[in-house]
This record gives C-alpha cells, sequence and structure tokens, in this order.
C-alpha cells in the first residue's frame, strides 16, 4: 500500500473501532464484519466484495503491531496531507516526499516503498470445524505469500475430517461445514487411507485483492472397523473355527464388507492360521480390486462336560503320538 494511502483512509472507522483498540477487541470487530461481507456470504455482490477487501485492507495495517504504529505516526501529522506542485528550481514544497524524507531518513525526494503484507487473521473464522458428527477440523494455514506489485493469493487451510472404515473403502461424498457456515462437498475416493491427504483446489481462504483462492489440504483420518482390516487393496478378517471342523471339514459362512457372507470351505486338517483367499471381495478401485482374506483360527473351547472330556482324552490315545513341535524345535537348533 502506498504511504499517500494512509493519510486518506481512517482504518480505525472502517473497522468501527476506537483508535486505542486493543489487540483483541480488534480481531473481534474484524472477525464480525469479515463474517458479514466475505464474498461466500453474498454471491454476487459487488459492494460487499469491496467493502470485504477494505476491511481486510484496514486490518492488515492496524492489526500489525508495526504497521500500526507507524500508521498512527503518519496520521498524526496531520490528514488530508497531498503531493504539491514542484518548485521552480526541481524541488517540493513541503509536500508528501518531505514528510516521509525525514521519516525515513532519505533526501527531499526520496519515496517510501510500497508495502507487502501477508492477510491475516481470517483462518481464525475457519478455525474449529469439520463435521457431520466426526472428529475433525481447520487447524493452522499457511502459503498465501504476496509478491511484491502482484495480488495476494488466498492463504492455504490445513484441515482434518474422520470418515468411517466402509466410506474409506467405498468412496463416499461428505458434506463439511466451516465455522461461518460454507458447506464443502467432499468426494472421498474409494481405498482412501488413514491419514491420507486430498487437496480441494480453491477451496482455503479468498484472496482479498482479487488474486487466486488458496487451497484447503484436507487428512482423511479413517476409524477402525471392529471385524476388517485393510491390507492394501485386500480386507483381512479373522474367522474362527471348532476344532471339529477344523479337523474333519467343515463349509462355512464368512462375512464380507457391506455385503452377504460368502461361503467357504474349510479342508479337513486345517490348521490355525490358514488364510483362505476370497476373490474380488476386497477394496475396488480404478486402479485395481483387491481379496477378502479370512484367516481360520481354530478356537479351543473352555468348558467341557465330565462326558465330553473322557472322550477327548479317549480321543487322544486314539491318534499317532506326534509332536507337533519337533520340527521347531529342530529348527531352533540348526
Amino acid at each position: 500500500m502506498a504511504s499517500q494511502d494512509w493519510f486518506d483512509k481512517d482504518f480505525y472507522k472502517v473497522l468501527g473501532v476506537s483508535k486505542d483498540v486493543t489487540p483483541a477487541e480488534l480481531k473481534k470487530a474484524y472477525r464480525k464484519l469479515a463474517r458479514k461481507y466475505h464474498p461466500d456470504s453474498n454471491p454476487g455482490n459487488p459492494a460487499a466484495e469491496a467493502k470485504f477487501k477494505e476491511i481486510s485492507e484496514a486490518h492488515s495495517v492496524i492489526g500489525d503491531p508495526a504497521q500500526r504504529k507507524e500508521y498512527d505516526a503518519v496520521r498524526a501529522m496531520g490528514g488530508g496531507a497531498r503531493f504539491t506542485a514542484p518548485r521552480p528550481g526541481g524541488g517540493q514544497a513541503g509536500g508528501f516526499d518531505d514528510v516521509f524524507g525525514g521519516m525515513f531518513g532519505g533526501g527531499a525526494r526520496q519515496q517510501h516503498p510500497g508495502y507487502s503484507y501477508e492477510q491475516g487473521g481470517f483462518d481464525d473464522l475457519l478455525g474449529g470445524m469439520f463435521g457431520r458428527g466426526q472428529g475433525g477440523g481447520f487447524g493452522t494455514s499457511s502459503g498465501g505469500f504476496r509478491g511484491y506489485g502482484g495480488p495476494t493469493r488466498g492463504r492455504d487451510v490445513v484441515a482434518s475430517t474422520t470418515v468411517d472404515f466402509i466410506t474409506a473403502t467405498h468412496g463416499d461424498q461428505i458434506t463439511l461445514q466451516t465455522q461461518d457456515g460454507r458447506a464443502i462437498k467432499v468426494k472421498i475416493p474409494a481405498g482412501v487411507a488413514d491419514g491420507q491427504k486430498i487437496k480441494l483446489r480453491g477451496q482455503g481462504q479468498h484472496s482479498p485483492d482479487g488474486g487466486e483462492a488458496g487451497d484447503i489440504v484436507l487428512t482423511v483420518n479413517v476409524r477402525k472397523h471392529p471385524v476388517f482390516e485393510r491390507d492394501g487393496l485386500n480386507l483381512r478378517v479373522a474367522v474362527p473355527v471348532t476344532f471339529v471342523e477344523a479337523a474333519l471339514g467343515a463349509t462355512i459362512e464368512v462375512p464380507t464388507l457391506g455385503g452377504a457372507p460368502v461361503k467357504l470351505r474349510i479342508a479337513a486338517g486345517t490348521p490355525s492360521g490358514r488364510v483362505l483367499r476370497v476373490k474380488g471381495r476386497g477394496v475396488v478401485t480404478p486402479k485395481g480390486t483387491g481379496d477378502l482374506l479370512a484367516e481360520v483360527q481354530v478356537a479351543v473351547p473352555s468348558h467341557l462336560s465330565k462326558d465330553a472330556e473322557e472322550k477327548l482324552m479317549a480321543f487322544a490315545e486314539a491318534v499317532p503320538k506326534e509332536n507337533p513341535r519337533d520340527d521347531l524345535l529342530a529348527k531352533a537348533r540348526d
């Protein structure tokens, strides 16, 4: 901003505050006005957009302690100052350049450089959001640096949300809402992993002077499922079977994610830990489709009747006397 503008513009009046306003009071006043005149709250209203730029400009100066101090000093020198016509010898007659030549240590014709600034404060408006009843919210903002002479790019906003396991696996469109009431539709791609980031281009903070809007960098957290686990594009599930089913073989039902159970054949003598594969029942994405991996876990009964115990002992006497740990012990000795 050219320093001449500081003579012409009463930023305190723009924000509706007194000259002795505290930083906390200033922030509160700015946030209230920003909500009221933000372009998202006034689509197609050029007057509201112009007002939003005006209050953003005012806050960027008096919201910064160093610039506020300079602004107050310039205004104290007297309002209404203007550039004066050059003297017949080329000098200035006590005009604008003389004021800033004295303040910044230059000659009578030294000009004060223009200001560039990083728009601040608006990230507070977006703090603590992202819902649909799920944990998560905007945390910090980043980016948005302005190059001298060009429009300011809106700041990026870092945010997070939590989705359930089925939504992350199959994909869905959800609606997230900012603190200022702006609804954002977000497409969750099928197979999104826990902690994966999604960039929502142009959904971050708006530029205060017509530049490009920032982005939202959204981190997706996925709730754990009580039954299934992700293994790349595959889904894993632990399936308990009885000792009799494992020993003699059986046909059992295995759950699928969001669908009807499928039937699997357990071969006779299936050990605990064996993995059975169901093709095409994993995560479905444009890049490929995973499988359902069912891990057999032999369930040992915790209580036996006297009759069952006696029959089990008779069974133990009837089977070959083999130690299933012999191979393990031999390998450990090698």
